[in-house]
């Protein structure tokens, strides 16, 4: 199975995450002139009706310095991750997404998780490992770039505040990892 699907030029690569950070922002917009009625939409641990915010709750923000702070390293890391091919963004974001969400509701502490920390912390894990499982030398060079730029993101798994989704970073750093062993290799 062919997991490139497409390979896409920089200038696409580039369109598609001002595409993604145009959603994100849109949504945020929403949420901030409607008084951020859309973070009922989180992801509750042990709630059936939170089970809702396993999809939603990454596009969420509880304020718009949380926002800010996740915007930039998700147009990176989205970028970043675009190198190993569309059909693999799609399933290293799908995959990040759906598992860390399940992981937080079911393992989480009971408050609402919101925001894209939890994805950028997937991506994270896995541009960290990838690189070096994939035998590409560009795709190495990310993973050091990344480790080096953004290694410091590592201590944001640990429990330091309460208002920090610390297991969205955890759940999102783990399935990264996952992802990267199951999607990093040439398959051709």
């Amino acid at each position: 199975m062919n997991l490139r699907w497409k390979n896409l030029d920089t200038k696409q690569q580039i369109k598609w995450v001002v595409t993604v950070i145009a959603l994100v922002s849109a949504i945020e917009i929403i949420n901030l002139l409607s008084a951020r009625a859309l973070n009922q939409f989180g992801n509750i641990p042990r709630y059936v009706p939170g089970l809702k915010g396993i999809i939603f709750g990454p596009f969420l923000h509880g304020s718009l310095q949380h926002f800010f702070s996740n915007i930039i390293p998700l147009a990176i890391f989205t970028y970043l991750t675009l190198q190993y091919g569309t059909k693999r963004y799609w399933l290293v974001t799908l995959w990040i997404i759906v598992l860390s969400g399940i992981l937080v509701w079911l393992f989480g502490r009971s408050a609402s998780h919101i925001g894209a920390s939890g994805l950028i912390y997937g991506y994270f894990g896995f541009l960290l490992v990838a690189g070096f499982l994939s035998k590409s030398f560009k795709l190495l060079i990310i993973s050091l770039v990344v480790a080096f730029f953004y290694g410091g993101l590592i201590f944001g798994v640990m429990p330091t505040s309460s208002f920090v989704s610390w297991e969205s970073h955890l759940f999102g750093f783990i399935t990264g990892i996952i992802a990267a062993k199951l999607w990093a290799k040439p398959t051709n």
